[in-house]
């Protein structure tokens, strides 16, 4: 039974094409500026890279910030939940998920079967988020992508006193100019963010082992190093890329789905493809 799950998130889309318990391909592409075309385009991708045609998936569960411009999706699923489902899948020890995006971050308690129990998100303020990093790269002039190889260079990091990205962006370039030294200003960008995000931990009663972190921002190692030593916890990393983590829990709801019911209610213009039943 081959399903999919799509993830079109604030700024990436995500496929991934699962048949039993084996996943047969995924893609990841940025989104422009309509999220339908990004994820007409994405599940092409992923549908091609598995060697298959449209017609062969049985089922599709969108998640994600864009999952109503799934058109062709035949049930939408939120994130929390699809991130509980996914992240247990990979890891079943795991019992405390923190996802940090673009633009929102999550910290999500599972139980023994990936139901969530517990979570709290911050979609208010980009503090905490991908986006935060990414007004600081700018303002560095650095390749976002880089800032975790070179905060590891840090030999006295600086502290950043503002939470607020407006301020905080002022901040940097301020210590900057007073001479203090990039990978110094990168390392406590990132100890500020990530003490951030365990204050949202907080949230949900504190850490539960085991931990892991998805989303994109979970690749920035500096990031990843910085939010270990805020929660005092070694965090176990997936071995899959972090950013699918949403996607492949999606796709897990889809094969639920389609075993339970035998048909998932569509919509859309695949629907005939996609909602075969079992």
């Amino acid at each position: 039974m081959i399903v999919a799950g799509l993830d079109v998130g604030s700024l990436t889309a995500k496929a991934v094409i699962l048949d039993g318990e084996k996943i047969l391909a995924s893609h990841l592409q940025q989104v422009r500026s309509r999220p339908e075309e990004a994820a007409v385009e994405v599940m092409g991708k992923a549908v091609a890279a598995a060697g298959l045609a449209m017609a062969d998936v049985a089922c599709v569960v969108g998640t994600g910030y864009g999952r109503s411009r799934i058109l062709f999706a035949n049930d939408t699923i939120s994130e929390i939940a699809c991130h509980g489902k996914g992240a247990s899948w990979l890891l079943p020890s795991v019992r405390t998920i923190i996802d940090v995006g673009g633009q929102d971050a999550k910290a999500i308690r599972v139980d023994e079967t990936g139901r969530v129990v517990r979570y709290v998100y911050n979609d208010k303020c980009a503090s905490g988020t991908g986006r935060f990093l990414e007004v600081m790269a700018e303002a560095l002039e650095l390749k976002i992508e880089d800032m975790g190889e070179i905060s590891f260079k840090a030999t006295s990091p600086v502290r950043i006193t503002n939470q607020c990205v407006v301020f905080a962006e002022t901040e940097v370039i301020s210590m900057v100019n007073s001479g203090s030294k990039i990978p110094d200003v990168i390392s406590g960008l990132h100890t500020a963010m990530a003490n951030r995000i365990s204050s949202m931990v907080k949230g949900i009663g504190g850490v539960e082992r085991e931990v892991t972190m998805a989303g994109g921002v979970a690749k920035n190692k500096g990031i990843y190093t910085a939010l270990e030593e805020a929660l005092g916890v070694k965090m176990v990393p997936m071995a899959l890329d972090p950013q699918l983590n949403g996607a492949v829990g999606a796709a897990l709801f889809a094969r639920e789905a389609m075993i339970t019911r035998g048909d998932v209610p569509g919509a859309g213009v695949f629907q005939g493809d996609f909602c075969k039943g079992s």
